[in-house]
């Protein structure tokens, strides 16, 4: 929402999901700016982050309620090469940590750096299906 600070961002998620206590939303908030790396842009609007921040308030706002999958279209497409690896280091760790992570995408780049299960999709039909290692 780029007429909030990124901690309103995150408190808006937290109270339309149902969290009350403000203390809890201003741990919880806390917690996972951290775990993005962003902890020390709390008070800052969308507008005064470099896109990467951007993308990675985008991954904590998904991450605030613990969810079992996390749904990534084209998390790099607008960043520079250095920032999409960044973006994609972050999205495994969150993966490894157990968060499935699916991701669509069509820079090949992405997928031979980062090797995964890749399903490629043509027309609504599944074309390919392999583990890339």
């Amino acid at each position: 929402l780029t007429d909030r600070t990124i901690e309103d961002n995150m408190r808006f998620v937290l109270n339309a999901t149902g969290w009350k206590d403000k203390k809890l939303i201003a741990e919880r908030t806390r917690d996972v700016l951290e775990k993005v790396g962003l902890r020390s842009k709390l008070k800052k609007m969308p507008h005064e982050l470099s896109g990467g921040e951007q993308q990675r308030v985008v991954i904590a706002r998904a991450l605030l309620n613990d969810p079992e999958i996390i749904l990534a279209d084209e998390p790099t497409g607008n960043l520079d090469p250095e920032t999409s690896e960044e973006i994609m280091l972050l999205l495994k760790e969150i993966s490894r940590g157990g968060t499935a992570v699916l991701m669509a995408t069509h820079d090949y780049h992405i997928i031979r750096t980062f090797p995964s299960r890749i399903i490629k999709c043509e027309n609504g039909k599944v074309i390919e299906d392999a583990k890339i290692v």
